[in-house]
């Protein structure tokens, strides 16, 4: 039999209200297999082959709304048949002992006419659109410029943040065990954190403060509704990503995190979480991002999660360092539905294809991927 290596990154670690057996979770992917916006049988499926005991999981990103759309066939969180469907979801997670959190996401201007109701803009922090450097996937599955947003005024924003909260309470009544507010990668949150991006003279532009205030808004209506172990964040102020990036990276984390402990100590309770995605999408963490994430690791005050490229190893060295409480694999996590057994086992890892992410294929690239043998002794 392989031994089993019991290191700290496969050590208990406490969630909310949740106690986690080991501290490798599965970061938020799209894969583009909710055919119709539903969660379907190959999404049960898929995610109940990642579950594990005490593991946690967070969901692809769920829409809260029809206009917050970008990409094809992602399944929303704002209709009553989603809360069904996303039931048996997370049933099937719990039903082997693990945790999964919903990941609310609007995109913003990272998004397409061909995806907005009536063909309408998309909306988003600014009139200026992404550039032609990047491409939108259409329906049809064929490439385009991304679409000419429209800002949002100060009324429609307050909708926005009863969206996400609205959202919230559905992903809970479809057995979530809480949810990931998505302001990262460039989609619509991170549209307003970073000054690359937001060029309004509002309450909401200009200033660290007024930028913060959308996401703080959300994260106080979301933890109002469902309670504040229940919410966590995820933000990127390193990732340059769909046009998004900020003159002063840690100074825009540093803001996040001041914000987020002011909220926390006036509920008195903690997030659940504070993920940051560094890297470039999986190219691994530069030395410099590598000082930015560890001073705003020490000045926030709750668990922190990293991702962004981590392997067995280097997820190891981040949590005996202290660079992070948890760290989250996502590519691996696609091939090796049982990453946590070659974990402990420190078996090899059977390499993505990353042709099939995307697809809409339920089974190839999606459910097919193998388990371990199981390792006997003589």
């Amino acid at each position: 039999m392989v031994k089993e290596n019991h290191d700290e990154l496969l050590s208990p670690h406490k969630v909310g209200k949740l106690e986690l057996s080991h501290r490798v979770v599965m970061g938020a992917m799209t894969r583009c297999r909710a055919l119709g916006s539903m969660p379907n049988q190959a999404m049960v499926e898929y995610y109940s082959q990642r579950a594990t005991p005490g593991g946690l999981l967070i969901s692809e990103g769920a829409f809260t709304s029809p206009m917050a759309a970008g990409y094809p066939h992602c399944a929303g969180i704002y209709l009553e048949e989603h809360v069904q469907a996303w039931k048996k979801v997370t049933d099937a997670v719990h039903e082997k002992g693990g945790f999964i959190y919903c990941q609310l996401w609007h995109c913003g201007r990272a998004s397409h006419t061909a995806y907005q109701p009536g063909g309408e803009a998309p909306v988003s922090s600014t009139n200026e659109p992404i550039s032609s450097r990047w491409k939108v996937v259409l329906p049809d599955g064929s490439l385009d410029d991304y679409s000419r947003p429209r800002a949002l005024t100060s009324s429609e924003i307050l909708e926005l943040i009863e969206e996400h909260r609205q959202s919230a309470i559905r992903a809970v009544r479809a057995g979530f065990d809480g949810v990931e507010i998505h302001a990262a990668y460039g989609f619509l949150i991170d549209q307003f954190l970073k000054d690359g991006i937001n060029d309004r003279t509002d309450e909401y532009g200009g200033s660290l403060e007024n930028r913060c205030r959308f996401l703080f808004q959300i994260v106080n209506a979301v933890a109002g509704a469902i309670g504040m172990e229940k919410v966590a964040v995820k933000i990127s102020p390193t990732l340059y990503h769909q046009g998004a990036h900020d003159s002063d990276p840690l100074a825009l984390g540093l803001a996040v995190v001041e914000g987020l402990n002011k909220l926390q100590e006036e509920v008195g309770l903690k997030l659940s979480y504070l993920q940051i995605q560094a890297g470039t999408l999986g190219d691994g963490i530069s030395k410099n991002e590598a000082e930015i994430l560890r001073k705003i690791r020490d000045a926030y005050q709750g668990n922190f999660i990293l991702s962004g490229g981590f392997n067995r190893e280097l997820g190891m060295k981040a949590i005996s360092e202290g660079d992070a409480d948890l760290i989250a694999f996502a590519r691996f996590f696609i091939s090796n539905p049982d990453l946590v057994h070659r974990f402990k086992v420190n078996a090899p890892l059977t390499q993505y294809d990353d042709s099939t992410f995307y697809t809409q294929d339920p089974v190839v690239g999606y459910t097919d991927y193998p388990f371990l043998d199981a390792v006997s002794e003589p």
